[in-house]
C-alpha cells in the first residue's frame, strides 16, 4: 500500500471518529506522559522536565512532517509562535502548580480556564445547565483538599488562563495552513521561551543520557499525541464545544485507574464521571 492511500486511510478513519473518542485517546495518552514526567521531577526539576518535553515533541512532530519546506507564509508566524509560547507557558506552569500542590488542587484550579472558554460560548439554558453539571463532576474527581501552598494555587490559575489562550490560538492555528507543522513549529518557539527557567537544572539532564531521554520521550505521549489530536479535532468542532470536551480529561484518568490500574473509587469519584457523561449527552453537539 502506498503512502499516499496509507495517509488517506488514516485521514478517513480520524475524520469519522467522533470527538469524544479522540479526546478519550488523547487523555490516556496525556495521563501517561505526566505520570512519567512526574516520576523524574526529583531528579531534574519541574521546570527542566516541562522544558525537555516540548523541545522533545517539536523535534519529533518537526522530523516526521519536515516542517522546514514550509514556506513562513502558510505558516502564519505570528499565530504560530504566539500558539508554542502559549502551551508551552501552560505546559511549565502547570507543571510548577503540581509540584506545590496536591494534583487534584491543580486540576480543579486549572479548570477554570476551559470552563470560561465555554461558558463565553452559546449561553443556552441547556448548555448552561450541562455546563454546571460538568463543573460539579471534575470537582468531584479533583478531590480537592487544603493542602499546597499559594505558590502553586498562583501557578494553577495561570496555567488555567493559559489553557483559555491555548483553545483560542489553537483554533486559529487548525484553521490556518499551518495545522500540525503551525503545532510542531510553534512547540520549538515555545520550548525556547520558555528554556531559561530550566538552567539551574538542565546540567542534570546533561550528566544523564537516560534522564534526558525519559523526559524528552514525555513530550510524545504528553505533547505529540494528544496536541496533534487537538488541532483534528479543532479543524472539526468550535472552540466552544472543544472547551466543554475537557472535562473528559480528569473523567478518562480516573476511568484507567479504576479498569486498568485497579484502584478503589469512592462513590463520590463515580458521581463525577457519571455527572461529567450525563452533562456531554445533554449538551449534545449544540454550538
Amino acid at each position: 500500500m502506498g503512502a499516499r492511500n496509507f495517509r488517506g486511510i488514516q485521514n478517513g478513519l480520524l475524520d469519522s471518529t467522533s470527538p469524544e473518542v479522540l479526546f478519550i485517546v488523547a487523555a490516556v495518552s496525556q495521563y501517561l506522559g505526566a505520570a512519567l514526567a512526574f516520576s523524574i521531577f526529583d531528579n531534574l526539576g519541574a521546570s527542566t522536565v516541562a522544558t525537555l518535553r516540548v523541545l522533545g515533541a517539536a523535534l519529533v512532530l518537526i522530523l516526521l512532517r519536515r516542517s522546514w519546506r514550509r514556506s513562513l507564509k502558510d505558516l502564519d508566524m505570528v499565530w504560530t509562535a504566539s500558539f508554542g509560547i502559549v502551551l508551552a507557558g501552560m505546559n511549565l506552569c502547570f507543571y510548577l502548580a503540581i509540584d506545590n500542590l496536591p494534583l487534584g488542587n491543580a486540576v480543579a484550579i486549572e479548570f477554570l480556564g476551559p470552563i470560561a472558554v465555554a461558558a463565553a460560548g452559546h449561553r443556552s439554558s441547556r448548555n448552561v445547565v450541562a455546563l454546571i453539571v460538568a463543573s460539579l463532576g471534575v470537582l468531584l474527581l479533583a478531590q480537592v483538599t487544603s493542602e499546597g501552598t499559594v505558590t502553586g494555587v498562583l501557578f494553577a490559575l495561570a496555567a488555567g488562563a493559559l489553557w483559555a489562550l491555548y483553545i483560542v490560538l489553537g483554533s486559529k492555528v487548525a484553521k490556518t495552513g499551518a495545522h500540525l507543522d503551525g503545532l510542531g513549529i510553534g512547540m520549538l518557539i515555545g520550548g525556547l521561551v520558555i528554556f531559561p527557567s530550566s538552567l539551574h537544572t538542565i546540567g542534570r539532564a546533561l550528566d544523564s543520557p537516560l534522564l534526558m531521554l525519559v523526559a524528552l520521550s514525555t513530550g510524545v505521549l504528553g505533547n505529540v499525541i494528544p496536541y496533534g489530536i487537538d488541532q483534528l479535532v479543532f479543524r472539526r468542532i468550535s472552540k466552544t464545544r472543544f472547551a466543554f470536551l475537557q472535562c473528559l480529561l480528569p473523567a478518562t484518568a480516573a476511568c484507567v485507574g479504576i479498569l486498568v490500574l485497579r484502584q478503589k473509587t469512592s462513590l463520590g469519584e463515580l458521581l463525577g464521571i457519571g455527572s461529567i457523561i450525563f452533562a456531554i449527552a445533554l449538551r449534545g453537539k449544540e454550538d
